[in-house]
């Protein structure tokens, strides 16, 4: 198992090495390659021409490109300090840039904010597991019952209604309509019972959509797995049926759903944009689009930072409880 764990942790700081490299060519060297000034990317089209050449200095756009890329990783990993224009700006560690919009660094701004988008992806994941695992092996096990239909049906609605359409009926009538959440986000220093009540229906909302494919996915293996033979030979053998679906069955059909779990799960955590823009949560998502809008260029690049990140880590998380649950993926 250690042996496992040391190459899944060198493939993933190789895959980080990339994604940064692969982050600074898009936002430094395409822009270059075809012809736009990234400058006017960092202060605006309609800035002087001081301003543009202020901004160059300080990203040193002149220097060559492994110069400008050593800087990129220094900011990352030990700070970066910006000097051109007359002034002189710090970025302390890790530096995913500066916002010379507003004069301030990005990591500080996303910080506060991603506290609020992992509470929303984790709490909604939880539901969603709980909820999609268990409609999908009990729609399996009752094959062509009412149970099965009615849960398939429930499913095709989730992943086929828009987060957005279900965000807003589910505050129209738990909110607005019965009273029984008030649907406003409440920081959980000020009251827990607030941050709970706030954070409730987007959990129920974003957990209606994934755990609809959820629920089909794991039907789906579940019925794939109960013709195997090792299923056949458990119940010859006279074990019960619970020992069965949860040692021998449950076992294998983790594994697709672990695989959707990375990817959804370290998604989310660069910001659930519609989810949280339809609850108004101050998270990444609401970042991003606000940063979009205004064309604030550090903050996108240091959200895409966080998110490759956040998704190359989900999946060595579920590498490694691949190697738990089926010993012979660590031989691989």
């Amino acid at each position: 198992m250690l042996a496992y764990l040391i190459r899944r942790l060198f493939a993933v700081a190789v895959m980080l090495v990339v994604i940064m490299l692969v982050v600074f060519g898009i936002f430094f060297l395409i822009p270059q390659w075809t012809g736009v000034d990234p400058a006017t990317m960092y202060v605006g089209k309609q800035s002087d021409a001081a301003a543009l050449e202020g901004i160059r200095q300080k990203l040193q756009l002149g220097d060559p490109i492994y110069v400008q890329l050593a800087e990129f990783f220094k900011g990352i990993f030990v700070g970066r300090t910006y000097s051109g224009g007359g002034d002189v700006t710090h970025c302390p560690a890790p530096c995913f840039g500066y916002s010379f919009r507003n004069e301030q660094a990005i990591w500080p701004v996303l910080a506060d904010r991603l506290p609020v988008t992992l509470a929303l992806a984790l709490g909604a994941a939880v539901l969603w597991l709980i909820g999609g695992v268990a409609a999908g092996v009990l729609s399996a096990l009752k094959r062509g019952s009412v149970w099965d239909r009615t849960a398939m049906i429930v499913a095709l609605s989730g992943v086929s209604l828009p987060i957005y359409f279900t965000g807003l009926l589910s505050l129209a009538v738990f909110s607005f309509g019965l009273g029984w959440l008030d649907g406003q986000f409440v920081p959980l220093e000020e009251s827990f019972t607030g941050w709970l009540g706030g954070m409730l229906l987007p959990w129920l909302t974003l957990a209606f959509l994934y755990a609809a494919m959820y629920a089909r996915i794991t039907r789906a293996t579940m019925l794939e797995i109960m013709g195997e033979d090792y299923i056949r030979t458990a119940r010859a053998k006279g074990l019960r049926e619970p020992v069965v679906i949860g040692k021998h069955a449950m076992r294998s059909a983790m594994t697709p759903v672990l695989t959707l779990l990375g990817i959804d799960l370290g998604a989310l955590v660069g910001g659930a944009i519609l989810t949280e823009t339809t609850f108004s949560l101050p998270g990444l998502g609401q970042a991003v689009l606000k940063a979009i809008s205004e064309r604030d260029l550090p903050v996108i690049l240091g959200v895409t930072l966080i998110t490759a990140t956040a998704v190359v880590v989900a999946n060595l998380v579920v590498d490694i409880l691949y190697g738990v649950i089926d010993p012979r993926v660590r031989l691989g």
